[in-house]
């Protein structure tokens, strides 16, 4: 009973990140391209170490990302 519970919640959990990662607005590539300059030019004046900023932009990118590949993988079941 215990497992199904916490499975409950797990996937509860994963569905309500999914949604909120996903409904997030797709970047198209030139908003991407436009981007990865920015955090390069940023990258350059901190003397070649990537920004705090840059690298949580970076993770957050993953996570969506990874959000969109999870509920398309779900779609497909």
């Amino acid at each position: 009973m215990k497992m199904t519970g916490k499975l409950l919640w797990s996937a509860l959990l994963a569905a309500t990140l999914s949604v909120g990662l996903a409904a997030c607005e797709k970047k198209g590539p030139v908003e991407q391209a436009g981007e990865e300059v920015d955090e390069a030019v940023d990258t350059l004046k901190n003397g070649g170490e990537e920004s705090t900023e840059n690298k949580v932009d970076d993770a957050i990118d993953e996570a969506r990302e990874g959000a969109e590949d999870t509920a398309d993988e779900l779609k497909e079941k």
